[in-house]
């Protein structure tokens, strides 16, 4: 079978492996995009009335107007745009597609996926971090009852859930259980939600605890997950907890042992952020090159679609120039 090749393989169909890929054919290059989910896959595992933080305008790519209702467009509206722009640039995607290996070949990059082996001049990695929660790594969180991820409140109408957490998600997840029914408590490392939640959220979280109709352990966490109950170590001593189900909001992390296998080198600070030239976003492997949020390793809330989307830029100029 002839080996097929391109100029740029983009990993990740996300809002900036999509906007590297419309710079590419911008620029005249032969590009490939693929993603081991669907379009925007991250987007799509968000919580079915997930708002945006950031407005409308500030999540374009392409020359695509996006418009939505609201200043701040849903998780709905932000799937029907990204469509929209796959469609009106016919940009080069292929889905349910994991690469599963990169290795150098010549002068670029042999990309081997599930459904088969590219050539790539240059590769791209405008991966997300949503696959890979952070765990709790206590007994009982296998237990069915334990969910990373969450997408309606309606399951857990008239449960005592505990959700674990203090920053937007966890936030969003306490106040639309507890407005469909849930009897809700947080556990909570900190000593406060976090400043950095969304600023219509905070108060509303911080009134409901306050009057208590959510119940919020700070300074504390869980040590042990059972069918019927939490165990929750306080400032005050060790609860136990009636319990039907924990949503825990920890977070999620890059897929660093990937990047890892592809050569790529990581420095030696706390967030653990990847090498890269940040004029060109090139890593320390020659023409492999990152993108998006990865670029800031552990410390997931530095890069996101506003302000990511000039990587897509420098990338693809970087790569005509050197071509």
């Amino acid at each position: 079978m002839k080996l097929e090749k391109y100029d740029v393989v983009i990993m990740g169909a996300g809002p900036i492996g999509l906007a590297c890929g419309i710079e590419a054919k911008k620029a005249g290059l032969s590009y490939f995009i693929i993603d081991k989910g669907c379009l925007v896959n991250s987007i799509y595992h968000y919580p079915l009335n997930m708002t945006f933080f950031s407005t409308s305008e500030k999540l374009e790519i392409g020359g695509v107007p996006f418009i939505s209702h609201q200043p701040k467009p849903n998780r709905q509206e932000a799937l029907e745009y990204y469509r929209r722009v796959c469609t009106s640039w016919n940009l080069n995607v292929s889905l349910y597609n994991k690469v599963t290996e990169i290795s150098p070949s010549g002068s670029g990059h042999l990309v081997n996926t599930d459904k088969g082996t590219y050539h790539a001049g240059s590769v791209i990695m405008a991966l997300g971090f949503y696959d890979l929660p952070y765990l709790l790594d206590i007994p009982g969180e296998n237990l069915p009852k334990v969910k990373h991820y969450y997408d309606e409140p309606h399951p857990y109408f008239g449960q005592h859930i505990v959700v674990v957490g203090a920053a937007n998600s966890a936030v969003d997840v306490a106040l639309e259980t507890w407005r469909k029914g849930a009897f809700v408590t947080m556990v909570i490392r900190e000593e406060e939600i976090r400043p950095s939640v969304k600023y219509w959220s905070r108060p509303d979280i911080i009134n409901r605890i306050s009057d208590g109709s959510i119940k919020a352990y700070f300074l504390s966490h869980l040590t042990r997950i059972t069918p019927q109950h939490v165990e929750v170590q306080t400032p005050e001593g060790m609860l136990r907890l009636r319990n039907d189900f924990v949503l825990a909001m920890t977070g999620y992390q890059p897929p660093f042992d990937f990047m890892a296998s592809a050569g790529i080198l990581f420095n030696d600070d706390q967030d653990r952020t990847p090498v890269y030239n940040e004029k060109t976003m090139e890593s320390n492997v020659k023409n492999i090159y990152l993108a998006g949020v990865l670029c800031g390793g552990l410390k997931t809330n530095k890069w996101f679609i506003e302000n990511s989307r000039i990587h897509a830029e420098m990338i693809i100029r970087n790569i005509s120039n050197t071509k």
